[in-house]
């Protein structure tokens, strides 16, 4: 008697629901995946019982003829795909064929659908699996596909389902990603009898102001890079913002589909490497665009795994792109209350820019951006201070705001180009994004005026920035140095990191390393980066190794480094409690307004905080 026997077609789809259908968000994304691939503009899903008790899923598509609809919930059937070719560059969400058959094995299933031109609809019924006959049923155009008591026939599987709270908070987030991917389509979310969402279509912009809110849009920074056939858009949030939290905005697509994909993940962590504090998340709505052929989306049951054909050059671009946007100096990122454009005051520039084809310049920008070059009144302290400087001269904007008249030396005092014009009306597009330094609060915050209201400056923070990144431009133009080891250090390599070295022996070399095979799974460090010589040698080249190996390039020498030039940098820095002056204040926020990443201190903190006249008013409550 044989042991193997094939199994039947209704189990088969049961075993393939746990794969597709995990839990009724699956089944929501597959539903308006399909739903999508037939060119609807609207679509309107209903849940009860956070999807568990019903799912339904309403579209204005292209509909199917009576003759499909059995062929729609047969295993493995599609219009999608017809030849083996068509798997090598996949356009449409859906393809595998799998997912109407899983659903209707292990829910009471419902399918109505009209094809357009078509005088009626069409409605079948599959009730655990069993098929049964296609009737005429009314609706206007479309399809419409309802699932009742999901996994009923499979208690099993029913028993490992959440709470109606956490499935239909799984629901909702699987509603916002795709609503996010296709801003042109209309959406409309209905949960118990209640209307959750309706967002009509609308640009991308909107859509995103629609799904993630103003918390998520007032932080975030524009961003459209491109490289040959690589295109990158959306919205990447400054952490100094301090406003999305990563739950609400950590949205990455390809070609219109959301996924989670390792080699991405790890481009965002390293572009915000630098910015972030503490346990900070990346926040971002991020959509990648190349060609279908670059990218293979048939590697997961659930397609939220890809795989990139040279994931080396989408790390890079990824990566590179987002840090660049991040790297905007302050001028650049204030957009608050009645600021003025910020393109209108000299050296800085609007946040949208677009990277050339050789990565790494930026177009149509400021020297300053892309490498930060000291003005002439750049902050160095300390700054020798004459018993004229220190007593608040009257110049003309200091003057117009104390009331005094400016004398001839005062203005002598403060003509330094650290000052520039004096902000004489709020509306003049003369005052810096930062403004004027006013006072400091107990030797730590400086308080300045600017067109918005009040701006408040962590000084030791803005100067530790300014310092770091100057060191970085420094540390970044001259090759890394060696420091041969007076004792070569052994570790104990695996096989991989033994091929490693030796794919990578060139790389290896500029990083300042210098490594040798002493034995089969032995190897001699007998260089290492200059700045990094007190690092653990071993756990230094294995993370190396580890980077190369898995994308073919490092950043881990950089990261290495750039945490010590961070300790050198916040050594150096104007320490708390020390007494400024006016011109020294001044100095301190133009530099903070021409450095990149000038938001943010070096260990993601902020560096400054806008208190706009509204936020103001409010805390007297005038005008009330």
């Amino acid at each position: 008697m044989p042991v193997i026997h094939p199994l039947s077609d209704q189990l088969i789809n049961q075993i393939a629901a746990g794969e597709v259908v995990e839990r009724p968000a699956a089944a929501l994304k597959e539903l308006l995946e399909n739903s999508l691939d037939a060119q609807a503009t609207h679509i309107e899903v209903t849940l009860t019982g956070g999807g568990c008790k019903r799912l339904q899923v309403n579209d204005d598509g292209v509909g199917m003829a009576r003759e499909d609809l059995p062929l729609a919930v047969a295993r493995h059937a599609t219009s999608k795909i017809i030849a083996p070719s068509d798997l090598d560059a996949i356009a449409t969400l859906g393809f595998r064929g799998e997912a109407l058959a899983s659903m209707a094995a292990v829910s009471r299933f419902s399918l109505v659908s009209r094809a357009r031109g078509a005088t009626h609809a069409w409605r079948l019924d599959v009730e655990g699996g069993t098929v049964g006959t296609a009737e005429p049923a009314a609706l206007a155009a479309g399809t419409t596909i309802t699932l009742d008591d999901l996994y009923f026939n499979t208690p099993a599987r029913r028993k490992f389902l959440r709470t109606e709270t956490t499935e239909w908070a799984h629901c909702e987030e699987t509603f916002r990603r795709i609503a996010l991917a296709y801003p042109d389509v209309a959406f409309l979310l209905k949960h118990n009898g209640r209307e959750i969402h309706r967002w009509p279509g609308a640009a991308r912009e909107e859509r995103v102001q629609q799904v993630l809110g103003e918390a998520f849009t007032k932080g975030a920074r524009f961003l459209d890079a491109s490289v040959v056939d690589l295109r990158l858009t959306g919205y990447v949030v400054s952490p100094a913002a301090g406003t999305a939290s990563p739950k609400e905005a950590a949205y990455f697509f390809v070609n219109g589909r959301f996924v989670r994909d390792r080699v991405v993940l790890h481009a965002l962590r390293e572009a915000f490497r630098d910015v972030l504090h503490g346990g900070q998340q990346p926040s971002y709505a991020l959509w990648l665009t190349l060609d279908a052929h670059g990218v293979d989306v048939n590697v997961h049951p659930q397609k939220t795994e890809v795989r990139f054909r040279d994931s080396q050059a989408i790390h890079r671009f990824v990566r590179q792109s987002v840090e660049q946007v991040l790297a905007l100096p302050v001028g650049g990122q204030l957009t608050t209350g009645n600021a003025a454009s910020s393109s209108r005051y000299p050296g800085i520039e609007t946040q949208r820019f677009s990277v050339s084809e050789k990565l790494g310049s930026v177009v149509n920008a400021p020297q300053s951006f892309a490498r930060y070059q000291p003005a002439q009144a750049a902050f160095s302290l300390p700054v020798r201070e004459t018993a004229a400087a220190e007593r608040l001269g009257p110049s003309p904007f200091y003057g117009r705001l104390f009331g005094a008249k400016p004398s001839a030396m005062d203005e002598d005092i403060f003509s330094s180009s650290s000052l520039p014009p004096a902000m004489v009306e709020s509306e003049s597009s003369d005052v810096p994004p930062l403004g004027f330094a006013l006072a400091q609060l107990h030797g730590v915050y400086i308080l300045a005026q600017n067109h918005a209201g009040l701006v408040l400056v962590d000084m030791h923070g803005a100067h530790e920035r300014i310092v770091y990144e100057r060191m970085k431009e420094m540390a970044a133009s001259q090759p890394l140095p060696s420091q041969r080891l007076l004792v070569p250090v052994s570790m104990v390599a695996t096989t991989l990191e033994m091929a490693t070295v030796e794919a990578h022996s060139e790389t290896l070399a500029t990083l300042g390393f210098e490594l040798n095979a002493v034995g089969p799974t032995t190897l001699a460090i007998r260089c290492l980066p200059v700045m990094l010589q007190d690092a653990d040698a071993a756990d230094l080249v294995r993370a190396v190794l580890r980077d190369l190996h898995d994308l073919g390039s490092t950043q881990e020498v950089d990261a290495r480094r750039n945490e010590v030039l961070a300790t050198m940098a916040c050594h150096g820095a104007v320490r708390a409690h020390r007494l400024l002056t006016i011109p020294e204040m001044n100095a301190l926020l133009r530099d903070m307004e021409r450095t990149e990443r000038g938001g943010q201190c070096n260990h993601g903190r902020p560096t400054w905080h806008q208190l706009t006249l509204e936020a103001l008013d409010g805390l007297f409550m005038r005008g009330k």
